[in-house]
Order: C-alpha cells, then sequence, then structure tokens
C-alpha cells in the first residue's frame, strides 16, 4: 500500500508574502518607536525569530507578524525601561559616593599619591583632564600634542593608574573596599 505524499507547509510562499511586506511592517514600528535604525533592528529581529515558526502559522500570516511586531516593541519598551532605571539607580548611587566628602578625600588621597608614581606625562594628563576638567582638546594644545595624541596619553595613563592601584591595593581595587588603609595610606 503506498501512502499519499504529505503536503509540507507553504513556508516558501509565507516568507515571500512577508519579505514583500517588509516597507510596511518598517513603517508601522517606525510609527511606535519614533527611530528608522531602532524600527529596522525590531524588524530584521522579529523576522529572523519568527522563521523558525513559518511552518506553524495557521492565520493570516502578515496578520500574525504583526502581532509578532507588536511584542517585539513591546519587548523592547520594557527592555528600555529597565535599563534606564538600572542608570538611574547607578547614577544616584554614584551622586550618594561624591556626597560623601570625607570618602572622598580618602580615596583622592590614595589615588593621588599612586598617580604620583606613573610616568611624569600620564600624572600631568590625568591631573589636567581628569581632576581639573581641562578637556582633552585644550589639554593638547597647552602641550604641544595632537588632540589624537593626548587622546591616547590619558587612555594610556588611566591604564596605567589601574593597573597600579591593583598592584598597591590587591583585592580592595577588585572588590570594591572603600577602607583604603593598604600600603600604610589612610
Amino acid at each position: 500500500m503506498v501512502m499519499p505524499a504529505m503536503e509540507s507547509p507553504p513556508t516558501n510562499q509565507v516568507v515571500d508574502v512577508l519579505v514583500a511586506s517588509h516597507r510596511e511592517f518598517l513603517a508601522f514600528v517606525q510609527r511606535r518607536v519614533g527611530d528608522r535604525a531602532l524600527a529596522e533592528e525590531i524588524v530584521q529581529d522579529a523576522m529572523v525569530r519568527s522563521l523558525e515558526h513559518v511552518g506553524e502559522i495557521r492565520e493570516s500570516a502578515i496578520g500574525w507578524f504583526y502581532g509578532v511586531l507588536r511584542n517585539a516593541i513591546i519587548d523592547r519598551a520594557r527592555r528600555a525601561t529597565v535599563q534606564r532605571q538600572r542608570l538611574d539607580a547607578l547614577a544616584t548611587e554614584l551622586d550618594t559616593t561624591r556626597a560623601d566628602p570625607e570618602l572622598h578625600d580618602v580615596v583622592c588621597k590614595c589615588i593621588a599619591e599612586l598617580a604620583a608614581t606613573l610616568k611624569p606625562e600620564y600624572a600631568d594628563a590625568l591631573q589636567r583632564i581628569d581632576v581639573e576638567g581641562t578637556s582633552v582638546k585644550d589639554y593638547a594644545e597647552a602641550t604641544g600634542i595632537s588632540a589624537s595624541n593626548a587622546g591616547v596619553r590619558v587612555f594610556r595613563a588611566r591604564d596605567a593608574l589601574r593597573k597600579q592601584v591593583v598592584r598597591s591595593c590587591g583585592t580592595c581595587a577588585t572588590h570594591g573596599c572603600l577602607d583604603c588603609t593598604c600600603g600604610g595610606r589612610g
């Protein structure tokens, strides 16, 4: 007895319909998120995730995909809200830390002592850019070097300072200990 061949779902046709409607999908998302690049990203991500489930569609492919897009927009908004909340919490934490003058003085004293052990041009770059608030461009002009060279210098200076803090403070630097009593400082 020969079994009739089962038809496979018309996945190619569904994909063709979805691809042909790309502009409409993009316009739909862009109206809701207000940013073309973000809309393109959402549509592309939704399309890629949806291709795995194209064979499961039992309704209008276009209607189904609009539902997928609505969910993707909501998910993106939720993730953005969570990210904003985390950034706000970090900003509040940083403001609280800065508000403690005693802690600020102890940390600054320790860091200043370590910065003094760096190459003189690194210590100078950190002092003028990070402590005094001089812009990299103004620092470059004052020292007679290019702005890109000044940017590299301050990057290397910060890296050297970070390594010096790790060497001097050991696990305190890694684990965030703010009781700076290592090496006799404090």
